[in-house]
């Protein structure tokens, strides 16, 4: 009968792959914290930059929605600080389903501005492809109005508008939900919740604990298992005690007075003696 034994290096094979996963993981965490920091501001600041980590989560994603109407087609598609379409740098593309797949650049993300709210972030592209006619042939520019909504981690992207009648400033303005932009919710919890939270945990585990140190090394049994019985005991019988001083009455007690009962038989009346009226 042959038996097969596996390789003596196989658990540290194992472990070894293991490590090696983790590490893989950590380095994409690492990498995925940076991805905002792709988007180029026109005017760098704080502020700005705090408003664009909010949409951390919404990075490496892409956004897709077509729209059509009469005759036309459209499918818009959307990155935050990443690459879309063909174009190297492109946060926002158009592209036109009637003439060859044309792509048209919406806003480069290397031209980014960032708006934040209590609940809402406003992402804007610029630069992107000029006007043919429109809009003094200006550049595009794409407007993602990000809205905080808790039930919703990655919403869908919604077209809401292209403003071009009009001479200067136009745009493409787009919706998308999102937590990400959610403010954080504030403790519901007071503080005399929390101290009572804690002492329960805390009791918990002394007791927890304590029983099985009793049990398990010691080898008590019964009652004898409650951690510290003998101190615990003591404790209960002082305040027995206590109480007795504090809540009850001190002295000798007397006996509360009683009802006697109404005799039948008339009683005797004592003699009345008039010798002390006599005249000496």
């Amino acid at each position: 009968m042959k038996v097969s034994m596996s390789p003596p290096h196989t658990a540290t094979s194992v472990r070894l792959l293991v490590l090696a996963v983790q590490l893989v993981l950590l380095v994409c965490g690492g990498q995925a914290s940076d991805d905002t920091k792709r988007c180029k501001l026109f005017s760098e600041s704080p502020a700005e930059r705090k408003v664009l980590s909010l949409l951390e989560p919404l990075t490496n994603k892409t956004f897709s929605v077509k729209t059509t109407s009469n005759m036309e087609s459209y499918t818009y598609q959307f990155q935050v600080c990443g690459d879309v379409g063909k174009t190297v740098g492109a946060g926002l593309v158009q592209i036109d389903h009637t003439e060859k797949k044309l792509e048209t650049v919406l806003g480069l993300y290397t031209a980014t501005q960032a708006i934040g709210g209590s609940d809402w972030v406003m992402l804007i592209y610029s630069n992107g492809t000029k006007y043919d006619t429109h809009c003094s042939k200006e550049m595009r520019k794409a407007i993602v109005m990000i809205s905080c909504n808790r039930g919703v981690e990655m919403g869908k992207l919604e077209v809401v508008l292209e403003e071009r009648e009009r001479d200067t400033d136009c745009f493409y303005l787009f919706e998308l939900d999102s937590s990400a932009v959610c403010p954080a919710l504030p403790s519901q919890l007071s503080a005399g919740s929390i101290i009572l939270i804690i002492g329960f945990v805390l009791l918990s585990v002394y007791l927890i604990c304590g029983f099985l140190y009793q049990r398990l090394i010691v080898g008590a049994k019964g009652l004898q298992q409650f951690p510290n019985y003998v101190f615990w005991t003591q404790v209960g019988n002082l305040a027995a005690d206590g109480c007795n001083v504090v809540c009850r009455t001190q002295g000798p007690e007397e006996e509360p007075p009683t009802y006697r009962g109404v005799s039948t038989e008339p009683e005797e009346e004592p003699e009345e003696r008039d010798d002390h009226l006599l005249p000496m």
